[in-house]
């Protein structure tokens, strides 16, 4: 029989049916949360397929409102999936089809469910940061050539959907998890309180 005498032990890892369990030994602080690091959220999402669509897909994407002729930042979707792997993203987005807005500047209206363009971007870096709460909120930055996203994400305790609001670089404030919650009322943008909604939904699959 053999004894060990653990005195400064912060985690026992219990492997089962494939997904990790942590589990929290006497004396150590908590690491009982699945999603409680930037790692640990890195790691899970790793090689998995993040989608949204329908429903799922904001009034304001990146913080801009999808009915309006935006040039080539408009935001009507109609679906869109990201691959994270090695701390990289690639996004493939499939456009929806923006009606009654020919100009730049016009509002007409998204309609989602029409597929109008296929786009695909690869990030060169993914940041997350400042998590809290298991996951209920952490700071999400990642960069493209050319732009980026930043702002705040949750993902359930269960992994199968996050949620990210996310604005283009240097576009908004208060849209940290400092400030407030995903989707608080916190955010200003160009100098106006900020009042769409920019919480894209994803679900988590293999």
């Amino acid at each position: 029989m053999r004894t060990w005498f653990i005195t400064q032990a912060l985690l026992a890892l219990v492997a089962c049916g494939g997904q990790e369990i942590y589990v929290e030994v006497e004396g150590g602080p908590d690491t009982t949360q699945r999603f409680g690091t930037p790692n640990r959220i890195l790691a899970y999402i790793d090689g998995k397929k993040l989608t949204m669509e329908g429903a799922s897909i904001p009034s304001h994407p990146n913080g801009i409102f999808e009915n309006l002729n935006s040039g080539q930042a408009t935001q009507c979707y109609h679906k869109v999936q990201m691959m994270p792997q090695a701390n990289r993203i690639t996004i493939n987005t499939q456009t929806g089809t923006l009606n009654g807005a020919p100009n730049v500047g016009d509002v007409g209206s998204c309609d989602r469910s029409s597929r109008a363009a296929d786009l695909s971007f690869d990030s060169t870096a993914v940041l997350i940061e400042n998590v809290r709460d298991n996951g209920a909120c952490f700071d999400f930055t990642v960069t493209f050539p050319g732009f980026g996203q930043e702002g705040r994400g949750s993902i359930d305790a269960e992994g199968t959907t996050m949620v990210l609001e996310l604005y283009f670089k240097d576009r908004a404030q208060g849209h940290r998890c400092a400030a407030g919650e995903v989707g608080a009322d916190t955010v200003t943008a160009a100098g106006a309180p900020f009042d769409g909604d920019a919480r894209q939904t994803y679900a988590i699959t293999e």
